[in-house]
């Protein structure tokens, strides 16, 4: 199996905008939007995540300079 290449927040913050842009397309059936609705969900939960990690590491460098296990 592939390796999943990973992107960065940025990257995974401009493909929730194109969803939004994409849900917000007036041609958009109420099928599609409700599955890019549901991608959405799911990039924003992986964001979040991620978002949490970097918080989690600068708070660890603000205490005591270092990243500790949080280097990976």
């Amino acid at each position: 199996m592939a390796k999943k290449e990973e992107t960065t927040i940025k990257e995974d913050f401009e493909a929730l905008e194109g969803i939004i842009d994409r849900m917000d397309d007036d041609d958009a059936s109420l099928e599609d939007s409700f599955l890019l609705y549901e991608d959405g969900m799911k990039l924003l939960k992986q964001l979040s995540e991620r978002i949490d990690t970097v918080e989690e590491k600068v708070k660890k460098l603000n205490e005591d300079g270092s990243l500790g296990d949080l280097d990976d």
